[in-house]
């Protein structure tokens, strides 16, 4: 018989339970003994719902705290020593890594292969060791033993983490350390053997990557290494197909092989021949990353074939990937009209789904009659539909011309008539756009979507904390100012919002990293703006100062990546009219008397495609939809643009393309390791390299900022350099957030004085 499996399961809960637990932890509201309490019940409730989908396969050790890769390192023994002496529990060191600790700084954070999702990212040094700890992965599995569920247990495997890691000493490459790290990986594995575990899922998605000679030869090894332990292996990729890693994939001592067929659904046949009829083939067809429902009956069609090969109890059907990157459940969704929810599926749906599939894949369609009627239906009406398609929208994009994303003179024009208009100090300070999202906040925006707060009370509200905004950043003393957002739950979701073409959840949440949470917009039509967006705020704000402010935009190329896309059309089509939707917008801010306009596009280096081959394309439409959004402006306008947590040195001619005036970017956590991209590429234009990291609530040191500007200062001309923190603020507290900006404000000043200059004009 074929079987049904799942990779994973989102960890945060339905109504984000974990979220809530966490947070009220952290602030001392609870304590550990409640915390745990709160996980073991969402990992008791997520294996049931999962067994009652029919799931015959489901994985322990994939529930977080904060983040697999984290949870790693803490099993490996592998926490950095400057936390060593601060952490008096277990868990007090696991959160110390993550949020950083009053003399420690939190561990880098980036993304998750081309996910939104973030990762801790192990640190690495020459006489790194490592030590196997089960704890956690034994406990967990021996939870769902105890209630009755023999689970698959998950860990993240040797070679993707050791890729996915920074080495900190001069020369070291991560994977020479491999030697040391097998054994503590092959202690986890005797110890889940012996508590009764036949199977593990190791996911391994580095084997998606262009790969090393070195990291190929880490893979022989590392498995070669494992083939003698009693349990078998599913070896788990996802986010891309194997390609050229194919032939090394099947000839690992591995059990099984999980391959993504929604990424890669033509290399089926390819697997088909490299892998021997003793290996299990784990089908990934259902969309691990989407909202959208599976075809049920295409995908009974690809596995009608596979059948005519293999034999079916070598086979499993299971999603694209673990289902982390999905909302949990659609039943929650009250809102949503019928016709759009029966085209989606969130977690629990897509388990019922291939749970239906399996079923039809071994007793024929008949055994699984009422879900392929139902799959059959919305997906005819949703071909069909004539909501998903605007005439106009699709005719204006059909018409742009290279003309259109072009600004109208080149940077150094720009840039003569942008310090004429500002005569801004060196080294100018600013934020990045949010600021503190109070309870007040949170509590006024619930209230008036409840209907306990008219608009007009709300908008009071929101006038009062915007101008109380504007007066903290001049006492302080900021150059340019922001309006701090507070009107926004989300800075996508916001906008998609008041766009054409978008749906929205009430419990669609994902998590982005640690216990925040985002609940991304859906897209599921042609995308167009019936209106401004962000006017009406960003005017009045500038109508309480002097000092510019800038108008704030989420660019379209993270509006797409941040958004579930719909797939009945390529990607660039739709981000081209997302672009012009904030073309729009950036006129008429333009109109309304705003100078400066930030369109924020931290998802574009996410969105890069895994295999280099790829990029040309990707990069081509991501940076003229940029320009397309900014090209418009006039040229005394400055546009400015920030990206966060991204890898800059291999696509520095693309982010000098978009042709931003201003760009500001993340790099405090990497002790301004992100600045080695400016070494050997001369920016054209002028950078604001973030000097603190705002997703740790510690306040850094006058010194510690004056040390990372003196850094950015050798590689970047003083002359272009901005002064701003990593981010936006909306997650931190006031206190912190004015302790950290004066901070950040005596350190520019202390540069002005160190470059002798007293004006940029």
């Amino acid at each position: 018989m074929i079987r049904s499996a799942n990779l994973g399961f989102p960890r945060i809960g339905a109504k984000r339970e974990l979220k809530k637990a966490l947070e009220t932890y952290w602030k001392g509201e609870n304590d550990a003994t409640a915390l745990a309490e709160t996980a073991a019940g969402l990992r008791a409730r997520h294996w049931r719902l999962q067994a009652e989908a029919g799931i015959d396969i489901i994985p322990s050790n994939d529930f977080s705290l904060y983040d697999q890769v984290l949870d790693m390192t803490a099993a490996l023994g592998a926490a950095p020593s400057r936390f060593a002496d601060m952490a008096h529990t277990p868990l007090d060191l696991y959160f110390a890594m993550a949020r950083g600790a009053a003399n420690a700084p939190a561990m880098e954070m980036t993304k998750w292969f081309d996910t939104n999702y973030h990762y801790i990212a192990p640190e690495f040094h020459k006489d790194q060791s490592f030590t196997g700890n089960p704890v956690k992965a034994v406990s967990e599995y021996l939870e769902a033993k105890a209630i009755g569920i023999n689970t698959r247990p998950v860990l993240i495997g040797p070679v993707t983490y050791l890729s996915l890691g920074k080495a900190k000493d001069e020369g070291l490459d991560p994977l020479s350390l491999l030697p040391r790290l097998l054994p503590a990986y092959a202690a986890i594995l005797n110890r889940l053997k012996e508590a009764g575990a036949d199977a593990v899922q190791i996911d391994e998605p580095a084997l998606c990557l262009d790969l090393s000679k070195s990291q190929q030869r880490a893979f022989m090894e590392t498995y070669d290494a494992f083939k003698d332990i009693d349990v078998e292996i599913m070896l788990a990729t996802y986010f891309e197909g194997l390609r050229d890693n194919l032939a090394l994939a099947a000839e690992l001592p591995v059990g099984g092989l999980h391959l993504d067929l929604v990424r890669a659904p033509e290399e089926i046949h390819s697997a088909l021949d490299a892998t021997g009829d003793d290996k299990i083939l784990s089908l990934g067809l259902a969309d691990g990353r989407g909202v959208w429902r599976t075809d049920l009956s295409a995908a009974l069609a690809v596995i009608e074939h596979i059948k005519t090969k293999r034999a079916p109890e070598t086979l499993h059907i299971a999603p694209s990937c673990s289902l982390l990157h999905v909302p949990a459940d659609l039943n929650l969704e009250k809102s949503l009209d019928s016709d759009l929810k029966s085209w989606m599926a969130f977690a629990k749906q897509k388990l019922e789904g291939i749970s239906a599939l399996t079923a039809a894949a071994n007793g024929g369609r008949s055994a699984a009659a009422n879900a392929f009627a139902q799959s059959d239906a919305a997906h005819a009406a949703r071909q069909r539909s004539a909501r998903i398609h605007n005439p106009s929208v699709k005719a204006r994009a059909e018409k742009l011309s290279a003309r259109d994303i072009q600004r109208k003179n080149n940077f150094k024009t720009r840039e003569a008539l942008q310090k004429a208009r500002f005569n801004l100090p060196p080294f100018p300070t600013t934020t990045i756009g949010s600021f503190p999202q109070t309870r007040e906040v949170r509590q006024a925006r619930a209230a008036n979507r409840q209907g306990r707060l008219d608009q007009t009370g709300y908008d009071a509200f929101l006038k009062q904390e915007t101008e109380s905004a504007i007066r903290r950043q001049e006492r302080l003393g900021l150059d340019v100012l922001v309006h701090g957002e507070f009107e926004r739950n989300d800075m996508v979701e916001y906008f998609g919002e008041q766009l054409d073409g978008f749906a929205f959840t009430k419990n669609g949440w994902v998590q982005s990293y640690g216990s925040r949470c985002v609940k991304p917009p859906v897209i599921f039509g042609d995308v167009s703006r019936p209106k401004p967006m962000t006017v009406a705020w960003s005017t009045y704000a500038q109508s309480l100062t002097d000092r510019p402010v800038k108008g704030m935009l989420t660019g379209p190329v993270t509006i797409l990546q941040w958004s579930f896309v719909r797939d009945d059309q390529p990607r660039a089509k739709t981000c081209r009219q997302i672009a012009l939707a904030i073309r729009d917008e950036v006129a008429d801010l333009e109109k309304a008397g705003i100078a400066m306009i930030q369109i924020d596009e931290p998802a574009f280096r996410e969105g890069l495609p895994l295999r280099t081959a790829d990029w040309d394309d990707y990069l081509q439409w991501a940076v003229d939809c940029f320009r397309l959004s900014a090209s418009g402006a006039k040229d005394e306008t400055q546009i400015h643009t920030h990206m966060c947590y991204s890898e800059f040195n291999d696509i520095m001619p693309s982010i000098a393309a978009l042709d931003a005036d201003v760009i500001s970017i993340e790099t405090s956590r990497s002790d301004m390791e992100l600045l080695d991209a400016f070494v050997d590429f001369d920016y054209p234009n002028e950078i604001g390299p973030g000097v603190w990291d705002i997703h740790s609530p510690r306040v850094p040191s006058l010194q510690e900022m004056e040390t990372l500007l003196h850094k950015a200062a050798e590689v970047i001309r003083p002359e272009r350099l901005w002064v701003n923190p990593d981010c936006g603020l909306k997650t931190r507290g006031w206190t912190e957030t004015e302790a950290s900006i004066k901070h950040m404000i005596a350190a520019a000043k202390r540069l002005r004085k160190a470059h002798g200059s007293a004006s940029r004009a």
